[in-house]
């Protein structure tokens, strides 16, 4: 394990280095890679450094997934079996070639959606959990942006008793990106040629309670020796993202934690606009990692590529992370929901203090200094003329 985090580290640092207006990566995206058929989902994002390749396989075949698998060759490939894949058994249904290329792979889940409101008591009201797995899906090919490196997966439930999903849908938007930079909308998350984005969106969805909030579930699956750990970090820079001064991060790290291997990283707020502002912000909380103590969906692809060892071979952690605020009542007017999270290997991006707040603070730090140092220097000079104009008496 030692051994490859190192490897993993200098594949990264290397393509991250060559990132800028020529871009760090090359990228390609496939709809359903040796399969005609658009009734199920698997997109694959190909990602080509200088001397290795990251591939997400994101699916919506049971609860939505992307597998990220980092390997040492710049011709690794994805190998599929359909008829297994779709089979009650998909075990081995999903391979990289060459198997000896790969360094690092692991997987995120979208298992579940929650919704819950606050009655007088306090006490938290629980609706009938929405399972993912259970969702049925559009075709992603119709949304597939080859220019843009974008794709959407909408969906709604396969039952809607309550009707809740009538008039609305829920979705995972996915963008790749070639090289670093910073998004444009807010909330501006900083991205490497080493990362993907993931939008989770809740529109039109019709609440049921007068105070509804919402809990996504996140699933992560890492081989043994893998730790995943939560991160929390603070700055008073809130340029980019007005207001929100907290980014948390979930890191996976080796057990002896000298290096990271991948990330799930986002900043503290959801956004109650198609283009948000910051009076659109909705609270963003999350509640606490734990090991997973259920099983995945069986027809997730995670089994496919890690075969029946998942919770044994490997572990599955989870956290939830919830969206509203206190009243609930932020998507109860606006019935729109947009959290946003970066993805992918190695060290997660960090920010730092942009010029203009350099500037502010080198202004507000700066000017009192002057001041006191100009009237240091005019008390100085005072006392200085009031001594030589003395004349001494004979």
């Amino acid at each position: 394990m030692a051994a490859r985090t190192v490897l993993l580290s200098a594949l990264l640092a290397a393509a991250a280095g060559r990132g800028g207006a020529a871009g760090g990566r090359q990228v390609s995206m496939q709809y359903n890679p040796g399969w005609n058929n658009s009734s199920v989902n698997l997109l694959h994002v190909r990602a080509v450094g200088p001397s290795d390749t990251l591939h997400y396989i994101w699916s919506s075949i049971g609860a939505p997934t992307v597998l990220l698998v980092a390997t040492e060759s710049r011709t690794s490939s994805l190998g599929i079996n359909w008829t297994q894949l779709l089979s009650p058994a998909p075990a081995g249904a999903i391979w990289i070639d060459p198997p000896s290329s790969i360094i690092y792979s692991t997987a995120v889940v979208f298992t579940k959606v929650f919704e819950y409101s606050e009655a007088q008591t306090l006490e938290e009201l629980f609706y009938p959990t929405y399972d993912l797995s259970d969702f049925s899906w559009d075709s992603v090919n119709h949304t597939l942006n080859h220019t843009a490196l974008m794709a959407e997966f909408t969906g709604i439930p396969a039952a809607d008793p309550s009707g809740s999903f009538s008039n609305g849908s829920l979705a995972f938007r996915v963008t790749a990106y070639e090289a670093s930079g910073r998004d444009r909308p807010l909330p501006s998350l900083l991205h490497t040629a080493n990362s993907s984005k993931v939008e989770f969106v809740l529109a039109g969805v019709a609440p049921r309670g007068n105070s509804s909030r919402f809990v996504l579930e996140v699933a992560t699956v890492e081989e043994t020796g893998v730790a995943q750990k939560l991160r929390s970090a603070r700055s008073i820079d809130d340029e980019y993202t007005p207001t929100i001064f907290e980014m948390l991060s979930l890191v996976a790290e080796s057990q002896n934690g000298s290096s990271t291997l991948s990330f799930l990283q986002w900043k503290a707020t959801a956004y109650g606009s198609q283009t948000p502002r910051r009076e659109d912000n909705i609270q963003c909380r999350s509640r606490g990692l734990q090991a997973a103590n259920w099983t995945l969906p069986v027809s997730s692809i995670v089994r496919a590529y890690f075969g029946e060892g998942v919770g044994s071979t490997y572990t599955v952690s989870a956290i939830n992370i919830s969206f509203g605020g206190e009243d609930g009542k932020v998507y109860q007017e606006k019935r729109y929901l947009s959290w946003s999270a970066l993805l992918g290997f190695g060290q997660p991006p960090k920010d730092t203090f942009s010029p203009l707040v350099i500037s502010i603070m080198a202004v507000a730090l700066g000017t009192p200094m002057g001041m006191l140092l100009v009237g240091s220097c005019l008390v100085l000079l005072a006392q200085r003329k009031r001594y030589s104009e003395y004349e001494p008496i004979n």
